[in-house]
């Protein structure tokens, strides 16, 4: 049969062995040998940055700077002669910097232009107590260093940070996670724009304090990794120390199979994300696994070399306004290209995102001999198979742009090819939120960090220590089995702990001795959905949640109530409780009251029908019901009784 690109991905996809993460088990991940571990990055609530005096959380517009400058980054030799891969593929890009920057919430420091200020206390006792909280080492003496950050996000070019505690654990509730590391560091800045030569970003974030917990790879499938990261992050919110909110909290997260390398996906947002980034990053690997094994059949790697020629041009939209035009062999990739990588991707795809990053070619950068759809005529392939010399094993790109940009291109294609005959290449990837990720850049080496000459250390005495252990709250494994204490349902727990609502759950239970099963579905069920759907007022608090529970309490009323006034008080904070009921429409009944309308309305039910069904009839009269008994009875009750009644 003659070679079909639709039919090879879907035939590679098959010998990948890949499935939907849902039909994966955890013979799955054994069989690949997954590993994965985390970089938990949370902002610490601070009223400064960390290494100066400008204010913490001050956000702006994009637009809206008062000053803006422009940097280039280059690479230099370190002292053993040698350079930085990453620092290399950055100088590749020949990017401009452009750094906007808001009087507001920046000053000399964050461009570079002033040594550091002393480290900032607030944010050390508050990186120290998450510490004591994780089960850390605390050093005995903190020492920043310069972390190596060479994409442009932090104008020096490093990131300053300090090591506060080591080997550290958490209990999940099948398993302990160790944990490498926790360290507190500088922020930095937010990216506005990355097109072509230029990117821009704003330094509003850059400098303010956050910690990064650092795991071992000990999970052992997708959904570990998920529970692993909110475990920390609602451990983290347990303080109260924490910034919460878009962007507050970020992680990356490593993942490799056997026989593959780590690879870091970068800037998860939501950890929701994470499962299905992890099962496919693990058969992304798994993949290029199986193209090295058929490239090393087809061809010794010492002897591999791609052979590129100009085009005068080709008849097609994505390449008319280019200044160059060029024609790529790739000898023995037949069926390489269109092999399956990630769900609707192929590994030429690997090469495209290479192009975008290091070479600065938008996308759509890239055509191939094995698109989908035929992507020229049959005369226009024929002259460019021609002109290449392609034999039958053979596969071809083009590739279009600048003439600077052409060298970097075709240096960045032949360097992915032979990466392909050895595996799977160290580097940093994009998430996204169907699963997916695109490179992003090379993968940082182990000596990326060196010590700051501008900071002195900060020794910590045990005394010192000790006082920032006192009055630390009770552990996220501790709260997870006192809720299952409560009986109160596991799908509610994440939205309970990412709120940090356990502690007030005590309060409310311990005052008013409301059932906590209900209590806990109330928050993790009935608040969540009315946040959801409400029109919530910008200074709600979940603290008026108490005096509420206690209102209800002193007024003899069901904790129902409670559910149908939160929809006022979520818009309407400030209103007193007594006005919430008169809005809503609440009137006391007693249940004598109440239960006497049954026949009444039963009758009213029957009435002209030959047959009825009783649970019929008890649905209709609870639906009638249900209003004037809300808050008066508790409604669970009622309807046993009201059944009684039809009975």
């Amino acid at each position: 049969m003659s070679f079909n690109p639709e039919r090879n991905y879907q035939e590679t996809k098959k010998k990948v062995g890949y499935i939907v993460l849902k039909e994966a088990t955890q013979n799955t991940y054994d069989r690949l040998g997954f590993m994965s571990g985390l970089e938990v990055h949370q902002q610490l609530l601070t009223k400064e940055k960390l290494f100066c005096h400008c204010p913490s959380g001050i956000y702006n517009d994009d637009n809206d700077f008062d000053a803006e400058l422009i940097r280039h980054m280059r690479p230099t030799l370190s002292e053993l002669g040698e350079y930085d891969g990453t620092a290399l593929m950055e100088f590749k890009t020949r990017k401009e910097i452009f750094y906007r920057i808001n009087n507001e919430n920046a000053c000399t420091y964050e461009i570079d232009d002033t040594p550091p200020f002393p480290l900032n206390r607030e944010a050390l006792e508050k990186a120290l107590k998450i510490s004591l909280l994780s089960k850390f080492n605390i050093v005995g003496e903190v020492h920043i260093t310069r972390k190596q950050y060479l994409d442009g996000s932090i104008p020096t070019g490093f990131q300053r940070t300090a090591i506060l505690g080591i080997e550290g654990s958490f209990e999940l509730p099948h398993k302990t996670i160790r944990l490498i590391q926790l360290s507190i560091e500088e922020d930095a800045c937010r990216e506005i724009s990355d097109i072509g030569h230029r990117r821009v970003y704003k330094t509003d974030r850059l400098g303010m304090p956050l910690i990064e917990t650092v795991t071992y790879p000990d999970c052992a499938n997708p959904d570990e990794v998920k529970q692993a990261c909110d475990y920390i992050r609602f451990l983290n919110r347990s303080t109260g120390k924490v910034r919460t909110g878009i962007g507050a909290g970020r992680q990356d997260v490593n993942v490799s199979c056997e026989g593959g390398t780590r690879v870091e996906i970068k800037g998860v947002a939501h950890t929701k994300w994470i499962p299905e980034l992890t099962h496919n990053e693990l058969f992304r690997q798994w993949a290029l696994l199986q193209i090295r094994i058929l490239l090393n059949e087809r061809c010794t790697p010492g002897d591999w070399k791609i052979s590129h020629n100009e085009l005068d041009s080709i008849s097609h939209p994505y390449s008319k306004d280019a200044e160059k035009v060029i024609a790529v062999k790739l000898p023995y990739f037949k069926g390489i290209l269109s092999h399956f990588t990630q769900p609707g991707k192929m590994f030429v795809d690997e090469i495209s995102d290479r192009l975008k990053v290091i070479a600065c070619l938008e996308k759509p950068n890239i055509l191939h001999s094995e698109s989908f759809k035929n992507v020229f005529g049959n005369e226009t392939e024929k002259i460019i198979r021609k002109k290449l010399g392609l034999k039958e094993d053979d596969a071809w790109l083009i590739i279009w742009g600048a003439i600077d940009d052409m060298p970097t291109a075709i240096e960045t294609i032949e360097e992915r090819c032979e990466m392909a005959f050895e595996g799977v290449p160290k580097e940093t990837r994009k998430s996204f939120e169907d699963g997916t990720t695109i490179f992003e850049r090379v993968l940082p080496g182990a000596n990326r960090m060196y010590p700051d000459t501008d900071s002195a250390p900060i020794p910590l005495e045990d005394s010192y220590i000790e006082l920032q252990g006192k009055d630390l709250p009770t552990d996220i494994i501790e709260r997870y089995k006192i809720l299952k204490k409560w009986k109160v349902p596991e799908d509610v727990h994440t939205f309970i702990f990412s709120k940090n609502l356990f502690p007030l759950m005590e309060q409310i239970i311990d005052s008013t001795q409301t059932p906590p099963a209900y209590l806990g579905i109330f928050m993790g069920e009935k608040l969540k959905f009315a946040m959801h759907h409400y029109n919530k007022a910008p200074d709600f608090s979940f603290k008026i949640l108490l005096p509420l529970f206690r209102f209800l309490k002193k007024e003899n009323l069901d904790v129902q109530l409670s559910e149908k006034m939160l929809e006022v008080l979520l818009t309407y904070p400030k209103m007193d409780f007594a006005s919430v009921l008169t809005v809503i429409g609440f009137k006391r009944f007693t249940e004598k009251e109440l239960l006497e309308r049954v026949p009444v309305l039963k009758a009213k039910f029957i009435n002209g029908k030959t047959s009825v069904d009783k649970a019929c009839i008890h649905r209709w009269i609870m639906g009638q019901l249900r209003k004037p008994a809300l808050g008066n009875i508790n409604l669970s009750d009622f309807s046993k009784k009201v059944m009684q009644l039809i009975n």
